[in-house]
């Protein structure tokens, strides 16, 4: 888990690319996240890497010998992985190859590079491309590391006890459901499912009406592990191929009815939806920060702790969600802001989610995604969700034409923006993911 800076984190690079010099681009040589993209005129999906505001698609690079000078990745293997149309087989490979691939990219891709001539026609804009799912995801766990939003829902709900006994003590999660999930621009019907109306004995079926959105890191694995072996502390990190952002849309209405005794079920399978940029860690090695534990607090036990933890465990990730309504989008207007928080507010880091779920010999597999649960941040204007904004639906949020919301209506679009910025580095962006519901299906 050691972290080391290295060349590609020069913040004196620049790129061939020109719109990747721009000071406000979240793709500038020192970032290079990877998605998987096609034309939208059609045609096969590949795997790309952000420069700017272009995607250099590494099939193509490949076949104009961009990488012949760099011998760690002559391998088959390597070939077979960057002409993929996924990036499973790539994650699989391990952090040494993705950290020499990176190298790679950094050097055919900075000014001056021998490599620009033969590899302007590798470039894609991205206003031409349409993203599919950057793996399969075989599985999805979501965990809740938010102590400021574990918390805050607590006291809607238990205000004498808003946080149960095991929160600080174990890293909770739930598994949830793979096959829903879609990339930035999903669209999806309302839910539909039974809830219990606090007026009546009984519930009643019928729509979703307190629709909400999650604002969430997603963790993609990377080497996976045997099953019956467990992943320690120190080795996580060589285990993640990197973060994106996730907004796992959440009906309260029927969450409330069915959670109990076994956790969420329709409430959180009908959609989730993930931008289409995966961010590597080597990438965010500027904005590491380290993590820490209040004395009043239970600290971790020895599985979950270590030197390397407490140096630089965390994130320093910001986070922004808006909402543009569909009046909004006739009329032109742009998405509104609802709130702003922060990766580093995490009670639990990435490396000790990944090894508490491996610790009783669970394997993970190349694709598979974590949650990190809602991040919402100390001040309640870094809620991550409308359940926290709108103190459980009792107070609206008004917008500036006029309309009002407590949870999501039909035709609105929730846009999560993440970056990462301070003086003396260089911006490194997720992008962005936009996620819009439409009406229920007719029963």
């Amino acid at each position: 888990m050691t972290v080391q800076l290295n060349e590609t984190h020069d913040v004196k690079l620049g790129s061939w690319v020109a719109s990747a010099n721009q000071p406000d681009s979240d793709f500038p040589i020192q970032n290079l996240p990877f998605a998987v993209f096609r034309s939208k005129a059609g045609g096969d999906f590949h795997i790309g890497v952000a420069i700017g505001d272009q995607i250099l698609d590494l099939h193509a690079a490949y076949a104009a010998n961009a990488f012949s000078g760099f011998p760690s990745l002559q391998s088959t293997e390597v070939a077979l992985a960057l002409q993929s149309n996924s990036l499973n087989a790539l994650m699989g490979l391990g952090a040494e190859t993705w950290s020499a691939l990176r190298l790679a990219l950094s050097r055919i891709l900075r000014a001056g590079a021998q490599q620009e001539a033969s590899l302007r026609s590798a470039l894609v804009p991205q206003s031409d491309a349409e993203y599919g799912l950057p793996a399969q995801i075989g599985d999805y766990t979501d965990f809740y590391t938010s102590v400021h939003h574990a918390t805050a829902i607590g006291k809607l709900f238990r205000p004498d006890n808003p946080l149960l006994p095991n929160y600080k003590w174990v890293p909770i999660g739930y598994h949830g459901r793979s096959s829903s999930i879609g990339v930035s621009g999903q669209q999806f019907r309302r839910p539909l499912g039974q809830t219990k109306p606090p007026t009546s004995d009984t519930p009643v079926f019928g729509p979703s009406k307190r629709l909400d959105y999650e604002l969430e890191i997603g963790i993609f694995v990377g080497k996976g592990n045997e099953l019956g072996d467990a992943v320690t502390i120190d080795q996580a990190e060589s285990h993640v191929f990197g973060l994106c952002l996730l907004n796992d849309w959440s009906a309260r209405d029927i969450q409330a009815w069915e959670y109990q005794p076994l956790g969420p079920f329709l409430a959180k399978n009908f959609a989730s939806t993930i931008s289409p940029w995966i961010v590597t860690l080597e990438a965010l090695a500027p904005y590491r920060l380290a993590w820490d534990r209040e004395q009043a607090d239970p600290q971790p036990m020895a599985y979950l702790d270590s030197a390397d933890l407490r140096t630089h465990g965390a994130f320093d990730v910001q986070l922004q969600v808006s909402l543009q309504t569909q009046a909004m989008r006739e009329q032109g207007v742009a998405a509104q802001s609802l709130s702003q928080s922060n990766f580093r507010h995490s009670y639990w880091s990435v490396s000790q989610l990944l090894t508490h779920h491996t610790v009783n010999g669970c394997n993970l597999r190349p694709g598979d995604l974590l949650g990190s649960g809602t991040q919402s941040g100390p001040q309640p204007s870094e809620a991550g969700s409308l359940l926290e904004l709108t103190g459980g639906g009792k107070e609206a949020i008004s917008f500036p034409g006029g309309e009002k919301r407590i949870f999501i209506e039909d035709g609105d679009t929730v846009i999560l923006r993440g970056w990462a910025h301070k003086p003396g580095c260089a911006r490194i962006g997720f992008g962005e993911v936009s996620g819009t519901v439409l009406p229920a299906r007719t029963l």
